[in-house]
């Protein structure tokens, strides 16, 4: 069973139905016993990265999203999903993220691009992961967002694209794995991506 967190995200209607169109057997939880024993965890988010900390904060998540790392459960955060999993944003100075992963979130610079970006945009992958299994270099994914990744480590990276710069657009470490793109909305391509996470 793969289990969703339940922190009040925003994009988790498109999630849900992703998956039931794929067949697998899912549940919206906050529970930190359901969360802990599901096969799969997704991390959803659309948002803003200090109201969204500060809901895993007053739901008690934190603690509960650090133990499933550590039991090695496969995981995926979605977008803001992704971001929450490092040190921080410039989208909330002073506010810590999980930390899990090392890196920042920065905001796009208004002198080269347009904010947010809004749109599809293509991929190019670093290194292998099985997230992007059966995905043609160059593949095409939906994007919506005015923040995007700076890693701290690049072997963490397993997908980029170019925005003005160079944006981490996915990362894959052990069991952890997060777009800043929603495969949700990316037609075929992010069923195949969401459908890899799936079969891990």
């Amino acid at each position: 069973m793969i289990a969703i967190i339940d922190y009040d995200a925003g994009n988790i209607k498109s999630i849900e139905k992703a998956l039931e169109f794929l067949g697998e057997d899912f549940v919206l939880t906050r529970d930190k016993d359901v969360l802990l024993s599901a096969d799969k965890v997704i991390l959803p988010g659309v948002g803003a990265f200090g109201d969204a900390m500060g809901k895993l904060t007053n739901y008690g998540l934190i603690p509960t999203i650090k133990k499933i790392i550590e039991k090695k459960t496969p995981f995926l955060g979605i977008c803001l999903g992704l971001q929450l999993l490092f040190d921080s944003s410039e989208e909330a100075p002073g506010v810590s993220g999980l930390g899990i992963l090392p890196g920042k979130i920065v905001r796009f610079s208004e002198d080269s691009v347009k904010i947010p970006q809004i749109g599809w945009n293509k991929l190019s992958f670093p290194k292998k992961s099985p997230l992007f299994n059966g995905i043609e270099e160059g593949a095409f994914v939906y994007f919506v967002h005015s923040y995007y990744l700076v890693a701290e480590d690049f072997s963490d990276v397993a997908a980029v694209s170019e925005y003005g710069n160079t944006i981490h657009a996915a990362v894959c470490r052990d069991n952890i794995y997060a777009c800043q793109f929603h495969p949700e909305k990316s037609s075929e391509t992010g069923l195949k991506i969401i459908k890899n996470f799936c079969d891990l």
